[in-house]
Parts: C-alpha cells; sequence; structure tokens
C-alpha cells in the first residue's frame, strides 16, 4: 500500500505550545470562554482539502473558485429505499442540540469545552427507509483532496449506526460553533463530532452519507495504516470517562 506522511504545516509545533500558554493566561486572568473562543477561531486548522471552495450560511450556498454559487445539499444513498436529499435549511429545521465536548487529536493535543450544536444522526433516519443489512454510515466530504490515497480524491470517515444512535457516544452532525454557523476552518456547512474518537474521525465539509453493509476506511486510514478505522481517544486523555 502506498503511504503518505503526516503533513505539518509550518509552525504547527509552535502553534500547539502557543495554544496551550494562551489557555493558561486566559485561566489565570478569568477571561469569558467566549472571548477565548472568538481568539482561538483565528488560527487556522489543518485539513487535507483544496482550499477552493467557500459555504455562506446566510443563502445556504456553496461556492467552488470559479464557479457560480449553488444550494447546498445532503444527499442520503446507498443502501436506502430510496435516496434523499436535505437543503441547509432542511437541517436547520431538525431537533437542535447543543453539547459541549472535548476535542482530541492524533497528535497529542486537545481543545476542551467546546460548545457544538446540531442533531443526532437518528434524525436523519427517522427521514429514511434502510435496506436489510445495512449496518454503517459513510461520510463523504466536499472538495478534493491534496493526495489521493487508494484513488479516494474527497476525504471520507465510516461509524457503525450502533455507534451513531448510542447516546453514550455523544456523535453529533454539528451545524454550530460556540454559538455560531460553522466557519469554513471548522468544516462548513456541516461536520461529524465524535468526542471519543480521534479527530480525525470528524469529517468535515459533509455533502453526503452513504448507507453500507461493511466498515469502510476512511482518507487518513488509506493514506498511512497508522490511522485505524477505529480511532478511541485514548482513556488516558478523557477528562469525561466512559
Amino acid at each position: 500500500m502506498t503511504t503518505f506522511p503526516l503533513v505539518r504545516p509550518a509552525g504547527f509545533g509552535n502553534r500547539r505550545v502557543f495554544l496551550k500558554l494562551l489557555g493558561a493566561v486566559a485561566a489565570s486572568l478569568s477571561l469569558p470562554r467566549t472571548v477565548l473562543a472568538a481568539f482561538l477561531s483565528s488560527f487556522q486548522t489543518r485539513t487535507v482539502e483544496y482550499n477552493d471552495f467557500s459555504f455562506d450560511p446566510a443563502m445556504g450556498l456553496v461556492t467552488f473558485k470559479g464557479e457560480a454559487p449553488t444550494p447546498y445539499r445532503l444527499v442520503v444513498n446507498g443502501m436506502v429505499e430510496k435516496p434523499a436529499s436535505f437543503s441547509y435549511q432542511d437541517l436547520r429545521g431538525l431537533a437542535h442540540l447543543e453539547q459541549v465536548s472535548d476535542f482530541h487529536c492524533v497528535e497529542g493535543w486537545s481543545v476542551e469545552d467546546a460548545r457544538w450544536g446540531g442533531f443526532r444522526f437518528g434524525e436523519i433516519l427517522k427521514r429514511i427507509r434502510l435496506r436489510p443489512g445495512a449496518r454503517y454510515a459513510v461520510f463523504h466530504s466536499m472538495g478534493t483532496t491534496s493526495d489521493q490515497p487508494g484513488g479516494l480524491a474527497h476525504y471520507r470517515e465510516s461509524f457503525p449506526l450502533e455507534e451513531l444512535l448510542d447516546p453514550g457516544r455523544e456523535i453529533l452532525l454539528a451545524l454550530d460553533l460556540e454559538g455560531r454557523p460553522l466557519s469554513h476552518d471548522r468544516g462548513a456547512p456541516m461536520r461529524l463530532v465524535a468526542p471519543y474518537d480521534l479527530a480525525y474521525k470528524g469529517a468535515k465539509f459533509i455533502s453526503r452519507i452513504e448507507l453500507t453493509d461493511e466498515l469502510t476506511p476512511g482518507w487518513w486510514t488509506l493514506a498511512n495504516p497508522i490511522y485505524p478505522i477505529v480511532a478511541r481517544v485514548p482513556t488516558s486523555r478523557l477528562r469525561k470517562k466512559k
């Protein structure tokens, strides 16, 4: 299997140290968490997609470089009786909830107490009919990736339906962060948040959910087998124990 090295942007290690220092300073000064969150949001987040598209949450439009804006649609297909399609406003109309979760990167750093808003995967299942044997959901992302492991030109990740529907795992399809629509670097229009799995499992820019009968390796797993399909956060890193 062809493997690809982990890409680290210039200054990424320094940024990690700076964020830790910033958190200590904020705690000592008792800064409001919303102020700290706004400051942290100014930092870029590494992705593997080309940065050639954007999303306007007010209009629900996706714009790729050199193309006219088009309405965002979430397509749900695969092992379903009939493919479904949801607009951004449709997703906004689903039963909304907020949760505060820690975010754990595979590289060893974490962001504590991120406040996400969105809906549970069960809201999607209420609106489709699965075919017999469907046991997994594959989340496909918009955009083209710079590397294409195994010929895969876009980001993807997969989860068992059992985990997506387990309230204890707190998996969320997120539209908001800190009370505002997701920014581009945080995965707009929609991303997956799985607090007890390492962050690469949380696909951003989700535009399609495919129901299948087998667990599908994600982009990073294809790129390098050191990133397993099942990627639990080590218990020692969890503040809220499972």
